[in-house]
């Protein structure tokens, strides 16, 4: 790995630069910045780097406390093998970020940011390592417990047995969060509940399991035929697992498993109370995070009375947020508040209609629905999850667009809702 940058307060400025390569800890070689971090901790550290003519320079010490300061140069990332039945990526069109047809797979990956990773590639190396570093806690997508089944939602016939990998990692003290994205007809009624009970044997080494509906775009020709939840069966399904919460609940004392957020959304029902979700382990994964957000606004709305503007905000939501927001939330601040706040819920044109989050709202959906309101707004307010950290939407467009186009302020949301209609209306 090459030194991208090195900080001034590093004990090794000075005497290496960005350029120069890692060639060695201790004598071994260094497979990524997780294991340099790793092995570069404790006593007695002899570090081997290489400028660029190959010349090499070892630097020796007795003990390391905190990080080195120095930037490595890391992006190899494991390839998926599968080819999921239920694969976004494969329901994409052109034209969409280079990132978003990436298929990854690394338990690297899971560990330091929560990508869940289905072990199809994890090589008993791999594993070994994951316990000696203790890369806990690791984020599966397990689906089935039943191997045949998960091996054709996988499409992956070499796909190793899930469960013996599960115990391996939880009997050496690797925290597993599970989830299972569900397919109508295909892994629910008795192949759901076999894959709840048999990983909530494996509690507290498995230590969460989320439960989604499968995400469908107007994207899939020659994929596999697979249809959504309706009402009635998002209803069953949430009624059998808040049974099984509370068998669980009595036998470990947690529920361990959680329907996803729009389950709820498409059986058109209340969420579960706040401390119903525990410690929310899975919370960016869909789980919690609508009674969060309500719960959050409750909290803070009463620091929202004083504000005093004539101005016209517009809200866009995506469907799935749509119901709670206009529930309760935008009430308030229109009646209560009586500030002039309208929330409009944009259809997903560009994924189709079954698509609905507002995450997966793409610029041009969002900007022919803004251009045909412009008339009836000031400030308009775009959804906090449809932009990346550089301000663009899933298909480029910038956030200097909106602007530029509508001549007008364009704000994008917080998860703190409070926060937001202070900022609208400042």
């Amino acid at each position: 790995m090459k030194v991208l940058n090195i900080d001034p307060d590093s004990p090794l400025f000075g005497y290496i630069r960005p350029g120069y390569k890692l060639v060695s800890i201790n004598g071994d070689p260094v497979q990524d910045v997780i294991d340099f971090r790793f092995r570069t901790i404790g006593d007695n550290v002899s570090i081997k780097f290489s400028d660029p003519k190959g010349e090499e320079f070892d630097f020796d010490f007795e003990e390391i406390e905190g990080d080195l300061g120095i930037t490595l140069d890391d992006h190899r990332v494991k390839f998926c093998k599968n080819d999921c039945i239920f694969c976004f990526i494969s329901q994409q069109p052109q034209g969409m970020r280079r990132v978003l047809y990436f298929r990854e797979e690394d338990y690297r990956l899971s560990f330091t940011h929560g990508n869940f990773i289905t072990l199809s590639n994890t090589t008993q190396a791999d594993l070994d390592r994951i316990i000696e570093q203790r890369l806990s806690p690791l984020y599966v997508s397990v689906h089935a417990t039943d191997d045949k089944l998960r091996r054709c939602m996988l499409r992956n016939e070499k796909l190793p047995d899930i469960l013996p990998r599960l115990k391996l990692l939880t009997e050496n003290g690797i925290i597993i969060h599970s989830q299972v994205v569900l397919c109508p007809d295909v892994n629910d009624g008795k192949h759901l509940e076999k894959t709840i009970n048999d990983l909530a044997a494996l509690y507290p080494g498995v230590e969460s399991l989320a439960v989604v509906p499968v995400g469908l775009t107007k994207y899939r020709k020659r994929l596999a035929e697979l249809r959504a939840y309706n009402a009635e069966e998002a209803n069953q399904i949430i009624d059998r697992i808040e049974e099984i919460q509370k068998q669980l609940f009595k036998v470990h004392g947690t529920r361990f498993v959680w329907p996803g957020d729009e389950f709820y959304v498409q059986a058109d029902r209340e969420f579960p109370k706040l401390k119903e979700y525990e410690i929310m382990s899975q919370f960016e994964n869909g789980i919690g995070m609508a009674r969060e957000f309500i719960s959050s606004f409750n909290r803070r709305r009463a620091g929202l009375k004083n504000i005093r503007s004539d101005k016209r905000v517009m809200m866009f939501t995506g469907f799935s947020a749509y119901p709670f927001l206009s529930k309760d939330m935008i009430p308030y601040v229109k009646e209560t508040l009586g500030l002039d706040l309208s929330l409009e819920r944009i259809s997903n044109r560009f994924w189709g209609e079954s698509v609905t989050v507002s995450g997966l709202l793409t610029g041009q959906d969002l900007l022919r629905r803004a251009r045909a309101l412009s008339d009836k707004f000031d400030t308009l307010i775009l959804p906090p999850n449809c932009l990346n950290n550089d301000n663009l939407v899933l298909d480029n467009l910038p956030l200097e667009q909106f602007e530029e186009v509508l001549k007008k302020p364009v704000l994008v949301g917080q998860y703190n809702f409070a926060a937001t209609i202070k900022e609208a209306f400042a």
